[in-house]
């Protein structure tokens, strides 16, 4: 059984390297492995340490966590939503980076769930935008800022007045 896992930690760390278009010998300059040792984990003859596996996520610019769930180092948690998906998959954002909007994205949904504001907006989506509608009349383009209103004229004879 361990020995499936070892090949299915290899099997995925190839997919994601042909999946950045990067060499075994890119991988192996940026992660600070060797390329024999790469090699071999990606063949499945060597089952690579959590920090090995951290300095290759690092190369690949991949969440270290989602190879340690196919090591079997960590257990697989709850699905992610798609921006969570999005986020980890992002090839230009760094880990900090990834990790710094995931937090923020968890505490949007937090708050959201705490105010309820998810149950509602599922319920009725098209009614925020409804209200909006009558607020458009003629009235707002009748008076320009090229017509002389009655604000207009106002204050020029009230400076007149206190002139003369």
């Amino acid at each position: 059984m361990a020995s499936s896992k070892v090949g299915s930690i290899g099997e995925y760390i190839r997919e994601q390297r042909t999946r950045a278009k990067i060499s075994l010998r890119q991988l192996a300059d940026v992660s600070g492995i060797s390329n024999p040792y790469l090699s071999q984990i990606e063949r499945g003859l060597r089952k690579p340490s959590a920090e090995i596996l951290q300095q290759i996520a690092k190369g690949l610019r991949i969440s270290a966590e989602a190879l340690y769930v196919q090591a079997g180092i960590l257990e697989d948690r709850e699905a992610d939503t798609d921006v969570q998906a999005a986020v980890r998959a992002d090839l230009v954002l760094t880990e900090r980076q990834k990790q710094v909007l995931l937090d923020i994205y968890a505490s949007f949904l937090k708050e959201n769930e705490a105010s309820g504001v998810l149950g509602a907006e599922a319920d009725e989506p098209d009614e925020p935008d409804e209200p909006d509608e009558p607020a458009e009349t003629a009235a707002p383009e009748e008076t320009g800022p090229d017509q002389a209103g009655p604000n207009q004229a106002g204050p020029e004879r009230k400076g007149r007045e206190e002139v003369g």
